[in-house]
């Protein structure tokens, strides 16, 4: 879902931006309510449409398909002022942030954004704000009415049964359990980091120096080149210690050097709007040498080795394990398909056999890296889907169609009640 939001979110960015840029009139494709829909605006939706999906943009049925899809979000919109939906201005700020870093990402740097689009990155901004609302208020009516769309026992076994020889195969799964471990830097490296950055923060405070240029100068993360400016961030988006140092600032203020799983950190909170902050930051992650890797890797065998001669993997990795996420569960990844696994963890994966636990490997988790061996704990065969093992996955396509049913039935009602017109 958070993908598709972000494909249409960007859609909806070049789409106004190059509707701003025209020098003639558009015709008018559709009018619902009080918005419009121009021709230029559907031609770039169904190009988009047709080369995402390999169709021919030419075609009469597709472009009266995607039309249709764009009256149905104008509806939507309209029902959200009927309703008094209302964004504030911050989550469009956040969002409309959001989405030009991913621009900025896609393209490699701000000037090339910039170039394409032929505008400076404030302007971008600008022209995009309101489309930017408009589609997080679509979002938001649709996401409360399908949050309370259910389907019941007899729901799912009616589908069952209506489409089991058209639901696809279950593929080969994986109940895993892991333990991970992350290598601990050079206390040495680490007090002489901390110690350079005690003294850019005291340049900084002193009035010395400027934090910007100097996250340009000493800092490690993407966000160097631009001062070290990070986009708005709600409470609960940040980590856990980052965020705890930077809710206790004042603005401007600088922070003392803190450490986070990613180095050390020195941040200066530039604004703060209720429960959201922009802030900048100078990172420098603490490096780890042959010898840290070695000791994570010693201590997973170890625990290997206790696994194998009858201690429990489970109470190990409550014990033991670093990843957060499933240490409380006793390193229990869950049930993994084939084709969700990642090439390098799927090689080791696959040559397991059931009941096995893998040697020490290297798993990269974003910019970080770490340690793990990994116990299958079981090896399920490919399957054709059925209710008895896969109830979760049927009750998921059953939702799934009830979900659009259920909304298509609501534009119908939508389309009853609100002035709408096709103009081409």
């Amino acid at each position: 879902m958070k993908r598709t939001f972000i494909c249409a979110a960007i859609l909806l960015m070049i789409t106004a931006i190059e509707a701003s840029a025209q020098t003639v009139v558009d015709r008018i494709a559709a009018v619902v309510d009080k918005e419009i829909i121009t021709e230029s605006e559907l031609l770039e939706r169904v190009n988009f449409i047709a080369l995402q999906n390999k169709l021919d943009s030419k075609s009469r049925e597709l472009r009266l398909q995607v039309l249709d899809a764009m009256i149905a979000e104008k509806l939507v919109l309209a029902q959200a002022a009927i309703d008094s939906i209302e964004v504030s201005e911050n989550e469009v700020t956040q969002a409309l942030e959001q989405q030009i870093q991913n621009l900025v990402r896609q393209a490699g740097s701000e000037q090339r954004v910039e170039q394409y689009y032929g505008m400076p990155i404030a302007r971008i901004k600008r022209e995009f704000r309101d489309e930017m609302r408009k589609s997080l208020l679509v979002n938001r009516v649709r996401q409360t009415r399908e949050s309370s769309i259910q389907v019941s026992l007899r729901e799912v076994e009616e589908f069952y049964r209506a489409y089991k020889d058209s639901l696809p195969a279950v593929p080969v799964e994986y109940e895993l359990s892991n333990i991970f471990i992350v290598p601990k830097p050079d206390p040495e490296i680490e007090k002489e980091t901390r110690q350079q950055l005690a003294a850019v923060r005291d340049s900084i405070r002193k009035g010395t120096g400027d934090f910007a240029e100097m996250a340009k100068r000493y800092s490690k993360h993407a966000t160097a080149d631009r001062g070290g400016d990070l986009p708005w961030a709600k409470r609960g988006e940040l980590l856990k210690e980052f965020e705890e140092v930077v809710f206790s600032l004042r603005e401007n203020e600088v922070s003392d050097v803190f450490k986070t799983e990613l180095g050390l950190h020195l941040v200066q909170l530039m604004e703060r709007r209720g429960e959201s902050v922009r802030v900048r930051q100078i990172l420098i992650p603490l490096e780890k040498g042959t010898a840290s890797d070695s000791a994570a890797i010693k201590k997973l065998e170890d625990l290997r080795d206790r696994a194998i001669n009858g201690e429990s993997f489970a109470g190990l990795a409550k014990e033991f394990s670093e990843d957060e996420d499933t240490r409380p569960y006793g390193g229990n990844l869950g049930r993994v398909s084939e084709d969700q696994l990642e090439s390098e963890f799927g090689e080791v994966v696959k040559k397991l056999s059931e009941g096995e636990i893998s040697l020490p490997h290297r798993v990269n988790v974003g910019a970080l890296y770490g340690y793990q061996i990994v116990w299958l704990r079981k090896n399920i065969a490919a399957h054709p889907m059925n209710l008895e093992d896969d109830f979760r996955r049927v009750e998921q396509f059953a939702l799934f169609q009830k979900r659009n049913r259920l909304n298509a039935e609501w534009i119908e009602q939508l389309k009853g009640r609100i002035y709408w017109e096709i103009r081409i």
